[in-house]
């Protein structure tokens, strides 16, 4: 019997990146959601097809039979039911500010008032203006956020701590590498049926293949070097104008 009879996976997750359209700009997105269920359809050797939950409650379109398996940002405990297994991925991710190192911004409740840009489809738009008071501008892509950040249109730039972090690294951002802790860090895990024990296993052999070739490390590095690249092309447009 095949695991996927139909030869489409249908996966929930929380943002799908918009298929890319001739002569647009090529931006990479945030997270890396998408590549995930790619591989993993990929391995099955079918078609992923994604359907989007809401953060308010992410196993939703698997409780109403709408997709075979969710992938979200979940603690075992939150998604914890007899009608579920939880498959951590071994990536976690939290809300992450970055701003120039010469900011007077320490803290987060000093966000209040200030402009701060966040990428659509990252799961912490509408967060910084309710919890801060901050003033949101939302962007299509994080290299659209980061450079905003760096031609000074916004006092932080808010994104998956998992991607700042790496991008910090990166000489270039050296002057901009500032950073507010941590918050609301969740690993990022699959959440299938409980009933559907082979599929349920199939992923945690996909998971446990990714830690040992440290598949996540360099698929995530990999995507801040290209939103690095994306920034560096447009600031230089920008630079000569």
């Amino acid at each position: 019997m095949e695991l996927v009879p139909a030869g489409t996976l249908t996966v929930g997750v929380e943002y799908a990146p918009p298929a890319f359209v001739g002569g647009a700009k090529v931006r990479t997105p945030e997270g890396i959601d998408a590549l995930l269920v790619d591989d993993i359809a990929r391995r099955l050797s079918a078609k992923a097809q994604m359907t989007l939950f809401t953060q308010a409650n992410p196993t939703q379109p698997l409780e109403d039979g709408k997709v075979r398996v969710v992938l979200a940002p979940v603690a075992e405990t939150d998604a914890a039911s007899a009608s579920s297994r939880v498959i951590p991925t071994g990536y976690s991710a939290g809300a992450m500010a970055i701003m120039r190192s010469d900011t007077d911004i320490k803290q987060w409740n000093q966000l209040q008032g200030r402009t701060v840009c966040l990428a659509e489809g990252g799961r912490y738009v509408g967060m910084l203006a309710e919890k801060y008071g901050a003033i949101e501008k939302v962007f299509k892509a994080p290299a659209d956020s980061l450079l905003a950040l760096r031609i000074g249109e916004c006092d932080a730039a808010v994104h998956d701590s998992a991607m700042l972090n790496e991008l910090i690294k990166l000489p270039e951002w050296k002057k901009f590498s500032a950073r507010l802790p941590v918050q609301d860090l969740k690993p990022l895990a699959f959440v299938v049926a409980s009933n559907d024990a082979e599929l349920a296993d199939y992923l945690k052999q996909a998971v446990k293949a990714w830690a040992n070739s440290q598949h996540l490390e360099k698929i995530t590095k990999a995507a801040v070097q290209d939103i690095a690249f994306e920034v560096y092309l447009d600031q230089t447009v920008t630079d000569c104008h």
